[in-house]
């Protein structure tokens, strides 16, 4: 009998709970679904910090380049070929791949376009962010935003160039 009543009463006091501090059902569902919304714009936020920014930025005698978060050129390394990461060991202690770890995804911004973006296996661990096929490097030469001082250089086994939103390489300017 203690039982019975017992479930009788839970519903009771689930409804009268519900009811306390708000004048209807209609403050109840709209806390609910405020709470859902809330859950669901926290549970968007991450998603957005988990990736690696790319986006474009005028440099000063090459145009419109790809660059990083922090405002850095990026390059592409030809031997690359569009096809994998080439650069390694030494190389990449000069140019830095735009790595991805974990479960991160390269995140598209501005003039850049999403669909271009995309990763390869970097031979040093982890994934590098590629655009159109091309595998990202920053150079540790160009000490501020805005800079291209790896632009059209020979180094570490082969030229070096920026690359435009486009996808195209841009082999002209450089050294600003």
């Amino acid at each position: 009998m203690i039982r019975r009543s017992s479930l009788l009463l839970t519903p009771i006091v689930v409804l009268v709970l519900a009811g306390c501090g708000s004048s209807g059902s209609s403050s109840s569902s709209t806390a609910a679904s405020t709470s859902t919304s809330s859950s669901s714009a926290a549970s968007s936020a991450p998603a957005a910090s988990s990736g690696v920014t790319i986006s474009a930025k005028t440099v000063s005698g090459v145009g419109t380049v790809l660059v990083n978060a922090q405002g850095r050129t990026l390059y592409i390394f030809e031997p690359d070929n569009a096809t994998k990461v080439t650069c390694s060991g030494g190389c990449q202690s000069i140019w830095p791949p735009v790595a991805l770890t974990g479960s991160e995804k390269a995140v598209a911004s501005g003039a850049v376009k999403q669909s271009l973006l995309g990763s390869d296996p970097n031979p040093a661990g982890g994934n590098v962010v590629t655009y159109h096929g091309w595998p990202l490097y920053t150079y540790v030469q160009d000490a501020a935003p805005g800079q291209d001082t790896g632009q059209g250089i020979n180094s570490s086994g082969g030229l070096w160039y920026v690359i435009a939103p486009s996808g195209a390489v841009v082999k002209t300017g450089g050294a600003s």
